[in-house]
């Protein structure tokens, strides 16, 4: 993966940025002197929409004996948040992203790391589990390149508000990545001229299966993995993420069905995938069919249920918490509103796992007038 493919899984927010950042300065550096301005509007994840308050923590694995393949010294550490119903609603939300994560993830943004570490969140930091016995299938989630795992929070409170326990996985190198240590790894990878996908998206399959062993095997690393399902598993991602949710199917049984939100096929798996899985492009590289060579090959390649949805004015990054915060920073430069971009994301996410691992109806997956936005693709 090529630097300008790398710049192009961030250029639509990273414009978006650029270009309300600009046009900001320029009337400040124009205007006559006024009275001091206001404080930024403080941005905020939208409330989850499920019937469950939703809380949060953080596991820090470490895979002994398997080297980091971008620090061969090391054993590959990985940091994953966890987001679950709960009872109890007292105590504090959790933060987004550590001020370490948001310093460095601004800056390749044009983004002060303040605004991005004080985004509200919905989830009480460490709460107690609703389910202790098991009932609670689970929703493992991988970010765009260069995107934390706190990217995909709206979707992850979402989905643990309907009863589901989500895991966001973070690549260490791949992203800012913040450690109980204190230590924060730097994105190692978005310096390099030329990143291999053949071994950047089979490495991250491999996270997703050691973090699955390391959620529901004998010897769990959360003391709540009780909660956990095992037998109803979705794994699913942004940009490279899903594009590796992918790969790990193709290795892991385990994985029911998955879900690609606007990646590119890197090292695309030639063989057939019989169990579900579910294409969302937005609007510029991944919407129709010719438009990605990779989206082509992969659709013919699915043997099970399928479905390849646009959504119509949307960009690479409006399926992540960027589409909301966008719209509430008036920076949002889609053509649709980034708030309906975030209701989309949360109604196809969930609606795939309702109907593959719960067995449920979910209108969204087919053409249905109270979407009118999404176009469904057979070619």
């Amino acid at each position: 993966m090529r630097r300008q493919a790398k710049r192009a899984l961030i250029g639509a927010t990273a414009l978006a940025v650029a270009a309300g950042a600009t046009a900001a300065a320029v009337t400040t550096a124009h205007a006559e002197p006024a009275d001091p301005p206001a404080a930024a509007p403080a941005l905020a994840i939208p409330d989850p929409g499920g019937e469950f308050a939703t809380g949060t923590t953080q596991l820090h694995l470490v895979d002994e004996g398997r080297a980091d393949v971008w620090v061969p010294e090391q054993d590959r550490e990985l940091m994953v948040s966890m987001w679950y119903p709960i009872a109890e609603t007292e105590g504090a939300t959790a933060p987004y992203m550590t001020l370490e994560e948001g310093n460095l993830f601004g800056a390749q943004l044009n983004l002060p790391g303040e605004l991005l570490a004080s985004v509200a969140t919905n989830s009480v930091l460490d709460a107690e589990p609703l389910a202790d016995d098991g009932t609670l299938p689970l929703v493992v989630l991988s970010p765009g390149f260069s995107f934390p795992r706190a990217t995909l929070t709206g979707m992850a409170e979402e989905l643990a508000s309907q009863g589901y326990a989500v895991a966001a996985v973070g690549h260490t190198y791949e992203a800012p990545i913040s450690f109980p240590d204190g230590r924060t790894t730097e994105c190692l990878t978005c310096e390099f001229d030329d990143i291999p996908d053949q071994t950047l998206v089979p490495n991250r399959a491999e996270d997703l299966s050691f973090v699955l062993d390391e959620l529901t095997g004998d010897d769990a690393v959360w003391e709540d993995s009780g909660v956990i399902d095992a037998e109803r598993i979705v794994v699913g991602g942004h940009s490279i993420g899903g594009a590796s949710s992918h790969r790990a199917m193709h290795a892991d049984d385990r994985f029911d069905a998955g879900f690609n939100l606007d990646g590119t096929f890197f090292a695309l798996d030639p063989h057939k995938l019989d169990r579900p899985f579910m294409m969302v492009g937005g609007g510029d590289d991944h919407g129709s069919p010719g438009q990605d060579d990779t989206w082509d090959e992969a659709w013919k390649k699915l043997d099970g249920w399928k479905r390849w949805i646009s959504v119509t004015g949307t960009t690479h990054s409006s399926m992540t918490d960027f589409g909301p915060l966008g719209e509430q920073a008036g920076l949002n430069q889609d053509d649709l509103d980034g708030n309906r971009s975030n209701e989309i994301a949360r109604a196809l996410v969930t609606g795939f796992a309702d109907t593959h691992l719960r067995g449920e109806d979910a209108p969204v997956l087919d053409a249905n007038p109270d979407w009118p936005e999404l176009v469904f693709h057979n070619p």
